[in-house]
């Protein structure tokens, strides 16, 4: 089923790198894309924003440290608190960070996105649903507790908070890193990177914005994975990592 009037802007800020594949992710959940540079107008209105992977800005200062700051982020804002879904892949999800919009607070910000406890990392992983799927704009098409087997690239994708009690990030947590048994990931290499709780997704309270780490726009086909993982996946016409996509679909088209 598909509502091409269901339109979702992709950021590109400078550095952006990953915009065309999140397009046609979008584009194949039925979905119509629009490529929006961080100096345009964010106009007519959107239905949902994603801030794409890359290296925004180079990188400089943080990860996501100057794009945070751009006016655009602003906007984007002021679209979530309207209950607009928003998603950050990658160094979308360290701009969201930064921005303070996961789990939600940018005057306090208690999340951060720190190098990796090894050093940068380009492989698949595993996922775990941790959330209720219809606790985010993200996650209602997936199962309970769903396993998904998805790409990571990047040096800076550790969870962190400066609070001694992290208990409290369970409530915002998404996807954790896991184990083949679907334990969270205690130890790299099921921990890629020695995120806090093994977390590879976090979202604001309301559900409608959400940080991830792993790519999901490069494991939205099947002939994108490699040997073995189709075979182990749940048998659907599609790849789990597009249900990303596709959960993104049935939340816009409730409204």
């Amino acid at each position: 089923m598909t509502d091409l009037h269901k339109r979702v802007a992709i950021v590109l800020f400078p550095g952006s790198n990953c915009e065309v594949e999140t397009a046609r992710a979008v584009e194949a959940a039925g979905m119509r894309s629009s490529i929006v540079r961080w100096n345009e107008r964010l106009d007519p209105p959107f239905d949902a924003y994603i801030l794409p992977g890359g290296w925004s800005y180079e990188d400089r200062v943080r990860a996501g440290a100057v794009a945070a700051h751009d006016s655009v982020m602003r906007v984007i804002r002021d679209e979530a608190d309207l209950g607009k879904p928003v998603l950050g892949i990658c160094n979308g999800a360290q701009i969201l960070a930064e921005a303070g919009m996961v789990p939600g607070s940018s005057a306090d910000p208690r999340v951060a996105l720190a190098p990796n406890e090894r050093g940068y990392r380009c492989a698949w992983v595993r996922l775990r649903l941790v959330a209720v799927p219809a606790r985010t704009d993200f996650t209602c098409a997936f199962e309970p507790g769903e396993i998904v087997e998805i790409p990571i690239a990047h040096g800076e994708g550790r969870f962190v908070t400066r609070d001694a009690e992290s208990d409290w990030l369970m409530r915002v947590a998404v996807f954790q890193y896991c184990d083949s048994a679907g334990n969270p990931a205690s130890h790299y290499p099921d921990n890629p990177n020695g995120s806090v709780h093994a977390l590879a997704a976090i979202s604001n309270e309301a559900g409608n914005v959400v940080a991830m780490m792993p790519h999901p726009e490069r494991a939205s086909w099947w002939r994108q994975h490699p040997p073995g993982i189709k075979e182990r996946a749940s048998k659907t016409s599609y790849p789990p990592a597009q249900k990303i996509f596709e959960s993104l679909r049935r939340s816009i088209m409730r409204e």
